[in-house]
């Protein structure tokens, strides 16, 4: 598939300044000793200047670093399809959809908590594609019924709606968020095919592996949570890892799926550090952490393959991503009294 009129040297020109600009290991051991109020002061003198500003006469403490980052979130990914052209552009908008599944889970998972539409929104992230007068109405629904039928008229709707007779069984969110991550996956991958070359080649490889560990976290999170569902049953096609029938075997030791992922042809040779994580995690937060700094190294790895190409984009998302998680981490733990270590605990590092 061609990339037709796309510009990707430009926009990688542009991503590179931006991704020079993101924060480094120091500046988070810095902010780790700091308040909620020294943070913001912190962000304030940084690129995040612009949000606290704009956001500090109405919010403060962490409510002001959560609203200025998930602001200053959606700027960047903006500015990235304001800047791309033709096939690039095509490209990321698909990716970006990623951010209407994150809000569709946060007001799913809000109304299921019974949480106010105001403090729900406080989590948003308004990158992907659902507008803004379809997620205002989203945040005002009292049922999860509600909320499915508000989404009418998007691709999440039969999903939702074929999972929902499980979550009445259950009362377990797992089938409806598991329906939102295949339909984003399923649509996305859905034109591209398996290119064995060039740019695109590498958009679907990286795809490849974030379902990859995307199934193996929820596979893994299934089994140990008790839960009477079947992790074979949320399998998400589309990686080229596991089967079915493998990660529901995997799942049951520990060692074993660390082992399968390290033997692995694909990521086994460029993974020595990330793998090394997955070994000593001692708890599923700290797999799932693993997990995470293991795609961004892998993401890195595609992208320094072939720098002028949407890989190097996506791996600023990814890194861009991983900042802001870092930040919200470290206000959150500050706010409720954890000590750095607790904290550094809940950080991905590279």
């Amino acid at each position: 598939m061609s990339i037709g009129a796309s510009n990707p040297e430009y926009v990688n020109a542009r991503v590179r300044a931006r991704r020079a600009a993101l924060f480094t290991d120091e500046d988070y051991r810095k902010l780790i000793r700091m308040g909620p109020s020294g943070i913001a002061r912190f962000m304030e003198e940084t690129e995040y200047e612009r949000e606290i500003n704009a956001l500090g006469a109405r919010f403060s403490g962490v409510d002001l670093i959560e609203y200025a980052l998930n602001r200053n979130l959606a700027k960047h990914f903006h500015d990235l399809l304001d800047w791309s052209e033709g096939r690039l552009y095509d490209l990321i908008a698909r990716y970006l959809r990623k951010f209407d599944v994150w809000n569709v889970k946060t007001i799913i998972r809000g109304v299921y908590t019974d949480t106010p539409g105001e403090e729900i929104e406080t989590d948003l992230i308004r990158a992907g594609e659902i507008d803004d007068s379809t997620i205002d109405r989203l945040l005002e629904v009292d049922t999860i019924e509600d909320a499915i039928e508000t989404l009418n008229r998007t691709m999440f709707y039969e999903p939702l709606s074929d999972a929902s007779e499980v979550y009445e069984d259950t009362g377990a969110l797992v089938p409806l968020e598991n329906a939102l991550d295949r339909a984003f996956y399923e649509n996305l991958l859905a034109d591209l095919g398996r290119p064995q070359e060039g740019p695109e080649a590498l958009y679907v490889e990286f795809l490849e592996a974030e379902i990859d560990f995307r199934n193996a976290r929820n596979a893994l999170r299934l089994a140990r949570s008790g839960a009477d569902l079947d992790p074979a049953s949320y399998y998400i096609d589309g990686g080229v890892l596991f089967t079915q029938a493998e990660l529901s075997r995997l799942v049951t030791d520990y060692d074993e799926l660390v082992g399968h992922i390290a033997d692995s042809s694909r990521y086994g040779d460029s993974l020595s550090q990330a793998l090394s994580r997955l070994r000593e995690a001692e708890s599923l937060i700290q797999f799932e952490h693993a997990l995470d700094a293991a795609l961004l190294e892998y993401a890195d790895t595609l992208s320094s393959s072939y720098p002028v190409s949407v890989s190097a984009v996506l791996s600023y998302i990814l890194a861009k991503e991983r900042e802001v998680e870092n930040i919200r981490a470290i206000a959150r733990g500050r706010e409720v009294g954890l000590s750095e270590t607790e904290i550094e605990e809940e950080l991905v590092i590279l």
